[in-house]
């Protein structure tokens, strides 16, 4: 039997209508968005109806994200497909550790409502943003990066991909300066410089918070940002420096294949994850699950 990962989507795959098709398709997720409209009323809508302007705000973002992702996840088990292991990109970071028992269901969406709440804090507190730069090896993005006091590489996410933060009138000139090297600089639907010192405060105030919450060991191996390596037993501190290091995701898929994992399947919006990882590696067998239809399919392709 092949091994099989989930992977949970990140902030800036966000769109309106997302994870609709999945609360009417599958009991098992729509048991996902009941416990977050108890919690945070009107999440469901808000992922159904908004716009992608809405579901931008980072206090928006995050919880109806965190939806989707564990409503794919849980869609997939209801149909018989189970993971091995998981990791999550950023904010899907605290949906795999729901899905992986970490947190029960109450308390991943209470966590992941906090942590969109201090980071947006700690984002108004600077005019930051975020680009992806191409092209470029990340010894040369990390070697624009260093003349600046507010430009931090960040997301170091495939070959030839390497996301960076910064305070947007140096992220200007960074991506000058990257531009005469050859790179290409896209910048992010993200509403602050995430992963980087920018959020120091906020990690603070999550470690704070997650004293306060019930953590356990996950069941599976479940595969941190920070270190591209498996969370511990008590996960709390990593669970709160993620926010304010960098994503490892390189790493991570890199780690999670040399352990055994042959199929990734990304759960939540979009395929951002899946082109990462079919960038990483050409071996890698990657599916993804955010709607009927691609659910659909995957179940097919997994019982040939």
């Amino acid at each position: 039997m092949e091994q099989i990962a989930f992977v949970f989507s990140g902030q800036g795959a966000q769109y309106s209508g997302m994870g609709k098709e999945l609360s009417e398709c599958s009991p098992a997720a729509k048991a996902v968005f009941d416990t977050a409209d108890r919690i945070r009323p009107g999440t469901s809508e808000q992922c159904f109806t908004a716009s992608k302007e809405e579901l931008s705000i980072t206090i928006n973002t995050q919880p109806c994200l965190y939806c989707v992702d564990l409503a794919a996840a849980r869609a997939l088990e209801e149909h018989g497909v189970h993971a091995a292991a998981a990791a999550g990109f950023s904010l899907g970071e605290i949906a795999a550790l729901t899905f992986a028992g970490a947190l029960d269901d109450e308390a991943g969406f209470s966590l992941v409502c906090e942590r969109a709440k201090f980071m947006q804090a700690a984002a108004e507190q600077v005019d930051g943003a975020m680009a992806a730069v191409l092209k470029l090896k990340n010894e040369e993005v990390e070697a624009l990066c260093a003349p600046f006091d507010h430009v931090y590489p960040v997301n170091y996410n495939s070959p030839g991909q390497l996301v960076v933060a910064g305070e947007k009138g140096e992220l200007a000139e960074f991506s000058a300066a990257a531009a005469q090297k050859g790179g290409r600089v896209v910048p992010l639907a993200v509403s602050g410089g995430f992963h980087s010192p920018f959020m120091n405060e906020a990690a603070e105030k999550l470690a704070g918070y997650l004293k306060t919450v019930p953590f356990s060991a996950p069941r599976i191996p479940l595969y941190a940002n920070a270190t591209a390596k498996p969370y511990p037993a008590d996960g709390r501190e990593l669970a709160a420096t993620q926010v304010n290091h960098p994503v490892r995701w390189q790493d991570t898929v890199e780690q999670m294949l040399k352990d055994g994992i042959e199929i990734f399947i990304e759960v939540g919006a979009g395929k951002t994850l899946s082109g990462l990882i079919k960038k990483i590696s050409k071996m890698a067998t990657v599916f993804h699950v955010e709607d009927k239809k691609s659910l659909e399919e995957t179940l097919a392709a997994l019982q040939k």
